[in-house]
């Protein structure tokens, strides 16, 4: 007897893999394969945390009201356009639920966060696929994937797996190219480590646009990722949708209670800054004099290129060093597969790994 059958285009999802997480028996784990911050969370967020632990029993604020005030504090924003999600790919989704549909199209680059497929595909619409140039996303290419259907054009910026940005002279032409009914969605999960000067994350073009977004996260730089936190900044119409089929209870009182106390503790926001910042261009000197390929990136982690040849390869990097308990993450699924994404992590680990992949190199 047959059972319930999916919506058509479910099961052309393909689910999303997290980074390895586990080191062969014996061996210490070094995980350099999710972006996580090697410098933990803000002592006073853990403090928050363990505070909020004392009231379990309790329903947590549905409207993250505390949050987001804290949150709007921090930017300048009116809290009355935030929304906060379990993670910013939760509210990646909940767009995706709410401007799409069978018949409309998605557009995002080529090496675009593996979630815009998924809750593209969940929503019951097309993905389309912009080519990149050098890793980084092409304004042109963009535009001109953009046809009647398109109803959400997603750009992570900085990008996820690559490390690499839009200028906001870009962005603004991006979405100068956009009809004013395409939502144009930044996901800027990776904002605070940037240093470059024409970057901006995006809140000047949400503050002056009906049909801008901009999605950041906790779990990156404030190390919050195993409670699941994000925000959203929009326009009042478009939160206001959102806000129509967000679960009552998304977000955890313990995680809103650590998210407030992260984002106003600077002084752990600047030491992971500049701890990113020393040990990223250490990582991108060290292999690239390796004879690695090394995209530049601007985010916590290096896109780091292997030759094709036997032995050589991502995928024989990523044995030789997963058995001495330094686990990447390989990238295939992003369309990179002679590459390997490494997070920028702690001393050790980071003179670990140029010393494993010396060894691999025979160098």
């Amino acid at each position: 007897m047959n059972g319930p059958v999916p919506r058509k285009g479910i099961l052309d999802i393909d689910a999303y893999v997290p980074g390895k997480s586990a080191a062969p028996a014996g061996v210490k784990l070094w995980k350099l394969s999710s972006n996580e911050t090697p410098l933990g969370p803000s002592a006073q967020a853990k403090a928050a945390y363990a505070a909020a632990g004392e009231k379990l029993e309790l329903y947590p604020d549905g409207a993250s009201s505390a949050l987001r005030a804290a949150i709007a504090a921090r930017y300048g924003l009116d809290p009355a356009r935030l929304i906060c999600g379990a993670g910013s790919d939760e509210l990646l989704s909940l767009l995706a639920y709410t401007y799409l549909g069978p018949g409309d199209e998605a557009v995002y680059s080529e090496h675009g966060f593996l979630v815009y497929k998924i809750a593209t595909l969940a929503a019951g619409a097309t993905p389309v696929v912009a080519p990149e140039k050098n890793y980084t996303a092409d304004v042109d290419a963009l535009l001109a994937r953009v046809t009647a259907k398109t109803k959400i054009v997603f750009l992570a910026n900085p990008n996820n797996p690559t490390g690499t940005y839009l200028p906001f002279d870009e962005v603004k032409r991006l979405h100068a190219g956009l009809r004013s009914d395409i939502l144009l969605v930044l996901d800027a999960a990776y904002a605070e480590y940037v240093r470059a000067n024409d970057y901006e994350s995006g809140l000047e073009l949400v503050a002056t646009s009906p049909n801008v977004v901009m999605a950041r996260t906790f779990s990156k730089i404030y190390g919050l990722a195993n409670l699941r936190l994000g925000w959203m900044v929009g326009p009042p119409a478009v939160i206001d949708a959102v806000n129509r089929i967000r679960g009552p209870f998304n977000v955890s009182g313990p995680a809103m209670a650590a998210g407030m106390a992260a984002i106003q503790d600077d002084a752990h926001v600047a030491d992971a800054i500049a701890h990113n910042d020393k040990w990223l261009a250490f990582l991108t000197k060290e292999l690239t004099g390796l004879g690695l390929g090394v995209t530049p990136s601007v985010g916590n982690f290096l896109l780091v290129h292997f030759s094709k040849e036997a032995g050589k390869s991502a995928r024989d990097a990523d044995a030789f060093l997963t058995e001495r308990g330094l686990i990447l993450r390989r990238v295939d699924a992003y369309g990179l597969p002679d590459a390997l994404r490494l997070t920028i992590g702690s001393e050790e680990a980071n003179r670990l790994v140029v010393e494993t992949l010396r060894e691999f190199l025979g160098k």
